[in-house]
């Protein structure tokens, strides 16, 4: 059995990771975090605090005997490019299944988020994971896949609180006002608290909104090798 150490920035993850592998054959460890998005606030607060405290966090997952680490916050996902490379178990973003299709079906996105902090970070690994070497060996962007990002104000609050009925309802009902504003194109939730309501917009509306939830366990399927129960 493998086990995948989970690497969270709010206890509300936990859940929602434990449903969606509960048919696989894994052992999940939970490690919840919530001091980055507390202190992203504070005026002296810069990428450095993050590369070093999630690099200290993923070596410490990796050390309590892990087979692969699981970053389910967009915050902590920002900086694996360059972390993950000084862990020697793979270690696999929240939002790498969703890239690696964006890659692979053209169109135009709106990724959406709650929480404004992670939006540089994650669309500079869209666009990082949009990149693609031509004959030369030099990078330039896909032009297959269109991104922009919008934000959801005022949700992120409700969660980090507590509220998360609150957070539920008012994330529903931002996702299906995009959808519907937008109809050519395709709608992402960005971060994984967000996938309940991608969920709810979908069954109540059949306007499909991707999640970072929908192509989880899939994409661990074939670079963890989970297998089912």
């Amino acid at each position: 059995m493998i086990t995948i150490g989970c690497f969270h920035a709010h206890y509300s993850n936990i859940a929602l990771i434990e449903e969606t592998l509960a048919a696989y054959e894994v052992e999940l460890v939970h490690y919840v975090d919530p001091g980055l998005d507390r202190l992203k606030h504070d005026a002296d607060f810069n990428d450095v605090i993050i590369h070093e405290k999630v690099a200290q966090t993923l070596h410490w997952i990796a050390e309590c005997h892990a087979d692969a680490i699981l970053v389910t916050c967009t915050l902590f996902a920002t900086v694996l490019g360059q972390e993950a490379k000084q862990v020697l178990v793979p270690v696999i973003g929240i939002d790498d299944p969703l890239l690696q299709e964006m890659r692979r079906v053209s169109g135009e996105y709106i990724i959406v988020f709650t929480n404004p902090a992670t939006i540089e970070g994650t669309m500079a690994r869209v666009n990082q994971a949009l990149q693609q070497e031509d004959g030369s060996g030099q990078l330039h962007v896909s032009q297959t896949a269109q991104t922009e990002a919008m934000c959801i104000p005022g949700t992120f609050e409700l969660i980090m609180r507590g509220d998360q009925q609150g957070y539920l309802e008012a994330v529903r009902e931002g996702l299906q006002q995009i959808a519907e504003n937008y109809p050519g194109k395709a709608v992402v939730a960005a971060q994984l608290s967000m996938a309940p309501a991608a969920a709810q917009v979908t069954a109540d509306t059949g306007i499909a909104i991707h999640s970072p939830l929908a192509l989880l366990a899939e994409y661990l399927e074939k670079n963890l090798g989970v297998v089912r129960q």
